[in-house]
Order: structure tokens, then C-alpha cells, then sequence
């Protein structure tokens, strides 16, 4: 699957394989945030912090009238979900517009879980 876009020299179709790469690595930028999780965790029997080769598997892409982005995280203990969640929102549309030029209509955060980090 792919989303495409329209200019006047013709279409641009970018893969969600690479939206997802763009958006996993925005997302895990960002303070707070642990990692990516699975969608699917008990089909894909993954609890672990998915690494950068499986970003796929945690960030949904759908493209009805326009783009929609599901980002599946894991936090940091003791952080605020919330701000978390909207700076993740944030920094995953600026690099999406600036990245790949796709300008998503809604991005969706789903936390999946909460991990206590030892230092």
C-alpha cells in the first residue's frame, strides 16, 4: 500500500514502509518516549520495544480523503502522557511535511504501555 499524491508534472506514491520509518524515528526523538510497541502484540507476540527495522509494525497508515497516522508508543515512566502525546503529534506532521511532503490530517497516539527506565 502506498499514498499518493498529485502535482502538475504527474503522482508521487511513497510507500507506508517508509512513512512509517519517518514517523518511528520522529516519534522516538521525542523525551519520553521508550520506543515503539506492536499493534498487534499478541498476534505478533511482541512485548518488547519494537527496534527501527519493525517501526512498520507499530504505526498504522490509512488514506481515504487524505492521511491518517496511528502511532502505537511506549513512555517513560513518570513523564506526562499528554505532553508526551502532543509533542509527538507535532514533531510527526513537521517531519512528514518536511521529509516526504505529505501533510497528514489526523494523527492518532495510542500508549500501549509505561516503562520504568533504570539508569
Amino acid at each position: 500500500m502506498s499514498v499518493t499524491m498529485n502535482n502538475q508534472y504527474g503522482s508521487i506514491e511513497v510507500s507506508t514502509d517508509v512513512i512509517a520509518t519517518v514517523v518511528g524515528g520522529s516519534a522516538t526523538e521525542i523525551p519520553g518516549v521508550v520506543g515503539m510497541a506492536s499493534r498487534h502484540q499478541v498476534r505478533d507476540g511482541l512485548n518488547e520495544i519494537l527496534r527501527k527495522e519493525n517501526y512498520a509494525k507499530g504505526i498504522v497508515v490509512k488514506q481515504d480523503e487524505g492521511v491518517i497516522v496511528d502511532v502505537y508508543i511506549i513512555v517513560s515512566y513518570g513523564t506526562r502522557i499528554s505532553e508526551v502525546s502532543k509533542n509527538v503529534q507535532e514533531r510527526v506532521s513537521y517531519q512528514l511535511e518536511a521529509s516526504l511532503g505529505v501533510q497528514a490530517d489526523a494523527i492518532n497516539i495510542f500508549v500501549h504501555g509505561v516503562r520504568v527506565q533504570n539508569d
